[in-house]
């Protein structure tokens, strides 16, 4: 299916950012040329997940859809149960009901934001455990986003076994910059938490192309198909969480998997009152057909190396134009280095953010901060955090935008850091939530 997209002028985009509070999640739509807010949800389905939509069977419980997904969860993945939910962050909420209270500590690398909010939502410690390595943009090794063995088990050892009801891996690490995981590392953090009698939960929103970087850069693995890679990495996993609108490519779904049949049974009630009842969750028949077509689909080398390949190739471009972003190139998304691009303005005046709009007002291109406002703030102190990295994610939908499209991009990325040096003002917060601030966040210029 092909959507028109319309040009637009910088007078009228600085009307619409204004309006929309320089938030670009505020803005319409049809106010974006091209829209690289996030991959999630934004993929374009194939002629078979179509077909699949058409079968759906909307039975409220036992519906021949839901037990096709779950074939392709216990295939696929090789988990025996699981319980549907509308999308990821339902698929965690469902879980951290069950297991998370008040000051649990769950160790990971880079927790998601939503993870992160779901945790510090009910008292509990996101404890980053990324590598030091991840946070040096220049730096070019195969899998920035591994977890730093020491650190875990540090964390382990620290706090009591009942204050740790998961370690949280998140496939590709997202914040870090779509950065993969080694198999290795998956095996080793596996072992430590096996070591410790703590289950290991994996975010795996874009395991797939994670999968692929096994394949492609780690020793031992390049003779696998994907889904050996993939059943290989899930067997060393207890629970898995899934945002389905990324790596399964539909437009709405997720799932919570379990290993353990206790803990299925102890998600049940949760999922029902929150989501629906344990064969549909928040999904409709037809998604749920849908979301095993994709998993299908989504874990084939064809389609992964040329969804991989565009992404670098968008990473290419900005090389010849000089542009810092977290290298290697991610799966999902180019992660520009904003506080290398903007040195001139103040962190707390919100350098990634500041960037993403340049990038708007530039040419109608929506991008996404990962920086201070995505960090909120401290539970305790309730200071800003100020992360290592202010990154300006371009995230790319699967199956939708061509290299022109992306040539716009890098053109007007360039445009912006040609003039970087007049960019010395950022925005400041006159209005933001407690908890995952970024969504809803109000903003004006800083005022000096």
């Amino acid at each position: 299916m092909v959507e028109a997209i319309r040009k637009s002028t910088r007078e009228e985009r600085e009307r619409w950012i204004k309006e929309a509070k320089y938030n670009l999640f505020n803005l319409k739509s049809d106010h974006v040329f091209i829209d690289l807010l996030t991959d999630s949800g934004t993929g374009a389905m194939s002629d078979r997940q179509w077909a699949s939509l058409v079968l759906g069977d909307e039975s409220y419980a036992g519906a021949r859809s839901y037990h096709a997904l779950r074939e392709a969860i216990r295939e696929i993945l090789g988990f025996e149960h699981f319980l549907p939910a509308h999308q990821g962050r339902a698929a965690e909420n469902v879980l951290y009901s069950a297991i998370v209270r008040a000051g649990d500590v769950l160790p990971g690398n880079s927790h998601f934001d939503t993870t992160k909010g779901h945790i510090e939502f009910r008292g509990a410690t996101a404890l980053d455990c990324t590598i030091d390595e991840a946070a040096d943009t220049r730096l070019e090794i195969p899998f920035k986003g591994n977890i730093d063995l020491d650190k875990l088990e540090a964390a382990l050892e620290r706090y009591p076994r009942e204050k740790i009801p998961a370690v949280v891996l998140t496939v590709t690490n997202n914040t870090a910059g779509g950065q993969p995981v080694s198999m290795e590392n998956i095996r080793q953090v596996s072992a430590l938490c096996r070591r410790h009698g703590i289950p290991l939960q994996v975010d795996g929103a874009r395991f797939a192309e994670n999968a692929y970087f096994i394949k492609t850069r780690e020793k031992g693995h390049e003779n696998k198909t994907i889904k050996e890679i993939v059943k290989e990495m899930f067997s060393l996993v207890d629970i898995m969480t899934m945002s389905a609108k990324k790596d399964a490519i539909v437009n709405m779904g997720g799932f919570v998997a379990f290993k353990s049949e206790e803990l299925w049974k102890k998600c049940q009630m949760y999922c029902i009152m929150n989501e629906g009842f344990i064969t549909y969750g928040g999904m409709s028949g037809r998604d749920m057909n849908a979301l095993a077509t994709g998993l299908d689909e989504g874990t084939e080398l064809d389609y992964l190396e040329s969804r991989v390949r565009q992404v670098a190739r968008l990473g290419a471009r900005l090389d010849e134009f000089g542009v810092p972003y977290q290298r290697p190139a991610g799966g999902h998304a180019i992660f520009v280095d904003a506080a290398r691009v903007l040195e001139h303005v103040p962190r707390e005046e919100f350098i990634a953010q500041t960037l993403a709009i340049e990038l708007y007002l530039e040419a109608g291109v929506r991008g996404v901060e990962i920086g201070a406002i995505l960090a909120d703030r401290d539970p305790v102190t309730r200071d800003n955090r100020y992360p290592a990295l202010e990154l300006l994610r371009l995230a790319i939908p699967r199956r939708v935008y061509t290299d022109n499209h992306l040539d716009v991009v890098a053109v007007a990325l360039k445009n912006v850091f040609d003039r970087r040096e007049s960019i010395t003002r950022g925005y400041t917060i006159t209005r933001e939530a407690p908890i995952m601030r970024h969504f809803t966040v109000e903003l004006d210029v800083a005022a000096r």
